[in-house]
């Protein structure tokens, strides 16, 4: 049962549904009683608590006391905020012994992969390591979900099989966002989210801390405009400064690009998600890593709201500068590889989507074996833009390759 199923608004209710259910499991045992979103009947007991409340808590509490070794039931809780749990339920004799179940790794996306598969006609192409390797910090229900949209996605086209270009569809989709290709992107838009995500993709291709790059697009998903899209290739289990201050600066290297071309006042408000994304990574780093030389090796976060003023200040003032710093790393790695970004920007326009491996064969001057989505209608540069000098004329042909 779910937590949430034991409690009514009326007295009595939750504390009759327990009792019932722990009568059901003694008549039939052995038997296992398994209450999924325990903290919804379990969490911290207060004085403000309504009395339904604490009489489903307490008959819980009373049920568990009378267990013994020999009764032949087994009860099992899950939920995803252990912290919040009355004290007297994880107490010796009761929850007693926790159990952390973390993301499954490579051999556990595989064997995951292939329970779900086994309801699906899956392809000759497809390789289950392959799909497991691509997919590090997927849960058990995403990889669910993905050969549910990948079977979806093979029926729309009517398919007889599920291949692999169709687990790629489904993963893009689960990671960037559903495309939404109905959206009409006005040329100047299409223009400055193309230097935007050029300008993420070569910060973190330049940088050697940097979660290695997956996929960058300029086809709107969700509510982005464009997508650049990062993914580690292998699981990890921790991270360094070097890291996190890489990633700091690749969420600035799309403000970065558009201040290059086109100016710091004509930036726009698509930066936003950057910005607060950097700042999040930047204040973790401060208050809760220990990573701030001026603040020590503390944690500040658990407290925050409870700081002094100067306190706070001095965390502001840490995080902004940090947020400063990467955006100037970010500026100059743009700067020097000014053609570096115009390539890959027109090659964005043209293609819409490019993966790791075709952005370095169109930086190293490489033609793509592939059409983009209207290849006979290029992007027109607006006219004021091409007066004002913001936009310089590049030629595809005479174009410089860039090398890393």
């Amino acid at each position: 049962m779910s937590g949430s199923e034991f409690d009514e608004v009326y007295v009595g209710v939750g504390a009759k549904r327990v009792r019932d259910l722990f009568t059901q499991a003694r008549s039939k045992s052995p038997a296992i009683i398994f209450i999924d979103e325990l903290d919804a009947i379990g969490a911290k007991r207060n004085e403000r608590d309504a009395a339904y409340v604490k009489q489903t808590l307490n008959q819980l509490l009373t049920e568990l006391d009378g267990f013994s070794q020999t009764s032949g039931v087994i009860i099992i809780g899950a939920t995803n905020y252990p912290q919040l749990l009355d004290k007297a339920l994880t107490r010796p004799g009761r929850f007693d012994r926790k159990v952390n179940v973390g993301l499954p790794d490579v051999r556990g996306r595989m064997d995951i992969l292939r329970h779900h598969m086994k309801e699906v006609q899956i392809g000759t192409d497809v390789d289950v390591a392959v799909i497991a390797r691509g997919t590090p910090g997927f849960s058990g229900a995403d990889l669910e979900n993905l050969v549910n949209q990948a079977a979806i996605h093979a029926s729309r086209d009517r398919k007889s099989n599920v291949g692999a270009l169709d687990f790629d569809w489904a993963k893009d989709k689960i990671m960037m966002g559903a495309e939404a290709r109905s959206r009409i992107i006005q040329d100047k838009d299409k223009l400055n989210t193309a230097y935007h995500e050029a300008g993420h993709a070569l910060v973190a291709y330049f940088s050697k801390s940097a979660v290695p790059l997956y996929k960058i697009t300029i086809v709107p998903r969700g509510m982005a405009l464009g997508v650049t899209h990062f993914l580690p290739e292998m699981d990890t289990v921790s991270r360094n400064y070097s890291e996190y201050l890489a990633d700091i600066a690749v969420s600035m290297g799309g403000q970065a690009a558009e201040e290059l071309i086109f100016g710091p006042e004509n930036v726009t408000t698509g930066i936003s998600a950057d910005i607060q994304a950097a700042t999040e990574t930047a204040f973790n780093l401060v208050t809760r890593f220990g990573y701030s030389k001026k603040l020590g090796n503390v944690d500040l976060s658990s407290n925050y709201d409870s700081l002094s003023s100067e306190t706070k200040q001095e965390i502001e003032s840490e995080v902004r500068r940090l947020v400063e710093e990467a955006r100037a790393r970010a500026a100059k790695i743009l700067n020097e590889k000014r053609n570096e970004l115009e390539i890959l920007t027109k090659a964005l326009i043209e293609y819409e989507t490019l993966t790791k491996e075709e952005m370095e064969k169109v930086l190293k001057g490489e033609k793509l074996d592939k059409l983009g989505p209207n290849p006979t209608a290029p992007i027109k540069i607006p006219d004021a833009l091409k007066a004002a000098g913001i936009v310089p004329s590049t030629k595809s042909d005479d174009a410089p390759t860039a090398t890393k």
